[in-house]
């Protein structure tokens, strides 16, 4: 394990390592006005959203790491105290990168990019017509974190008014993940797109609260076939089968068919098995995947 004393390092070093593990990243894509009336418009990847009542979101325009500036979007802001939140998704990421040209002051960056300004109705700042999802936000405070180049500077915006495309939404009327089709920053010139086999489902720790892998068996929780993963699975349930269950399920159950081609084989048999287990828990067949692995500590 390497170890790093920010202290003792170049800042372009420790810049490069906190956004290479701390990833993937959301997206601010910013949108502001100057004093005279000039639009800006700018990604910043130190972003998120921090507060539900009040709606709070926060994202940072560091000060340049070369020469230790600081960004129009950040004059902006402290200047009009009002900014808009767009989202970008994958079919406008191209353009979204485009903007964050350092382009001279007054340059327009909605009319590099291509992409269309639509008017807000609480702020002066202008949304982009072509992001999935924007937040029209006043502009609470901004918190500066340092003089030197690399510092960030905590913009935090209450969210005013949420413009949402209707045809993200769900049939719940909730913003689906496979709909928005959300980009992400990772290190370096990477991104991710949160959509496909990158998006999946994990549910909540029961409100009851789970046994822990602690109590899990032994030969389950010193599994050299189940992962942390797996074994966490099997801690987010409340009880574990009891024999009488487990011995119902063994007859005429998809651990049956392992039972009798592998009977001969002991050995062969338990790594079956905890395959088998593992296999249902990661397609979230939790009590299923239970009884076959208690059935995997009787062979």
């Amino acid at each position: 394990m390497k170890t790093i004393n920010p202290k003792e390092s170049k800042t372009a070093e420790v810049h490069a390592l906190l956004l290479g593990a701390i990833a993937p990243r959301p997206i601010a894509f910013a949108s502001t006005l100057d004093e005279a009336g000039n639009v800006n418009l700018s990604p910043f990847s130190f972003f998120n959203v921090f507060s539900a009542k009040p709606p709070i979101v926060v994202f940072s325009p560091a000060r340049r790491v070369r020469d230790n500036t600081g960004k129009h979007t950040l004059e902006n802001v402290i200047n009009t105290r009002e900014v808009v939140i767009n989202i970008a998704n994958y079919d406008i990421v191209e353009q979204m990168s485009l903007a964050s040209t350092e382009y001279d002051l007054g340059i327009n960056e909605f009319i590099k990019s291509g992409l269309t300004p639509e008017a807000s109705a609480l702020v002066e700042a202008p949304r982009v017509k072509e992001a999935p999802v924007a937040f029209e936000c006043r502009v609470n405070d901004v918190i500066s974190l340092g003089p030197e180049g690399g510092a960030g500077n905590l913009v935090i915006c209450e969210v005013l008014l949420i413009h949402v495309d209707e045809n993200i939404l769900d049939e719940e009327g909730k913003i689906s993940p496979f709909k928005l089709d959300a980009v992400a920053r990772m290190g370096g010139d990477y991104y991710l797109r949160a959509n496909g086999e990158a998006i999946f489902e994990l549910p909540k720790p029961i409100r009851n609260k789970g046994i822990g892998v602690d109590q899990l068996p032994e030969h389950i929780r010193n599994s050299s076939v189940l992962s942390g993963n797996n074994l966490a699975r099997l801690g987010n349930t409340e009880a574990i089968p009891t024999t009488e269950e487990v011995e119902a399920f063994k007859s005429g159950s998809l651990a049956a068919y392992t039972l009798n081609r592998y009977s001969h084989d002991k050995a062969r048999l338990r790594q079956e098995l905890e395959l088998l287990g593992k296999k249902l828990l990661e397609d979230n067949q939790v009590q299923e995947a239970w009884k076959v692995l208690l059935l995997s500590g009787q062979v």
